[in-house]
């Protein structure tokens, strides 16, 4: 099947006659019909009736299902085409754990994608292990990761620090500073923030805590804290945005969790022009947040 003999299929179907189909591609009639029978060969039935007499031209119930099939070749032979004119230094893949893309890169991207309009950016929402993977395999150019591990192939650099806070929805007695100790478990919404937040939260709460609910999608969290009686201990970037909520207040945690730290990585000894740029647009976002310290 060819791209003539789509487009001969569709014009007939569109002027509805063989005349006004091969004077609109500028071919003879035998012409047009050689590439409608070609294309009725290659499918093994007829997509028209042609009687003698008829001025139009019917279509049989394949060739009236087979319109669709048509377009979307068509539409992938146009797509194919393109390519040629593709420039893949002019895309930019870049990922991110969920809290950073939700709560700090929208107006880092904002300000990114006007300072670059040629630029295409392609984001993917990765978990710190999968970003390091797609940096090893070159299917992404950069990842904002809050789990570091070690690569042969990738640089881990260290992009900003925020501390962590705890919020809640109505637990009754919590002061401005709560230290852990106090916290039931079974009243907390809890998210794996990364090894070090794992390691304080079962020193104090025990390996098997029962935990009302664990998430591991950060989108889901603030739906929950909606219900009453719960809490959760959140980076401060993600604490700001829950406090549009007013059931939610806000506490400073005493023998609370290090820092989070979020770091970038990138292939090593690959330079791509974007990468700077994006970064000195998160720097600019980074200086306007007090909560943030950034490092770059």
């Amino acid at each position: 099947m060819t791209e003539l003999e789509m487009q001969a299929f569709l014009m007939v179907v569109k002027t509805g006659s063989i005349t006004a189909a091969s004077q609109q591609l500028y071919i003879t009639q035998p012409a047009l019909s050689r590439r409608i029978h070609a294309l009725e060969a290659e499918l093994g039935y007829r997509l028209m009736e042609r009687s003698k007499g008829m001025r139009s031209v019917e279509l049989t119930p394949r060739g009236r299902a087979f319109v669709s099939v048509a377009e979307k070749m068509l539409a992938v032979w146009s797509e194919a085409r393109e390519l040629a004119q593709f420039d893949s230094s002019k895309v930019f893949h870049i990922s991110s754990v969920g809290s950073v893309c939700a709560y700090i890169l929208p107006p880092v991207f904002l300000r990114f994608m006007k300072n670059n309009p040629d630029c295409r950016l392609v984001f993917h929402n990765h978990h710190s292990r999968e970003a390091y993977e797609y940096i090893e395999n070159r299917q992404t150019d950069m990842a904002f990761i809050s789990d570091t591990q070690f690569s042969r192939t990738v640089e881990t650099i260290p992009a900003f620090r925020e501390k962590m806070l705890l919020v809640s929805n109505g637990v009754p007695g919590l002061e401005k500073e709560v230290h852990p100790s106090t916290l039931n478990a079974r009243q907390e919404i809890r998210l794996p923030w990364n090894p070090e937040y794992d390691l304080w939260h079962d020193y104090w709460f025990g390996s098997n805590a029962a935990s009302k609910v664990i998430l591991d999608q950060m989108s889901l969290l603030e739906d929950l804290l909606n219900e009453k009686n719960t809490w959760a201990v959140v980076p401060a970037t993600v604490a700001g945005r829950l406090m549009q909520n007013q059931q939610i207040s806000l506490h400073r945690l005493l023998d609370g969790p290090s820092d989070r730290i979020i770091y970038y990585v990138i292939p090593k000894n690959q330079k791509n022009e974007y990468v700077q740029k994006l970064l000195s647009d998160l720097d600019f976002i980074l200086q306007k947040n007090e909560v943030l310290e950034s490092f770059l």
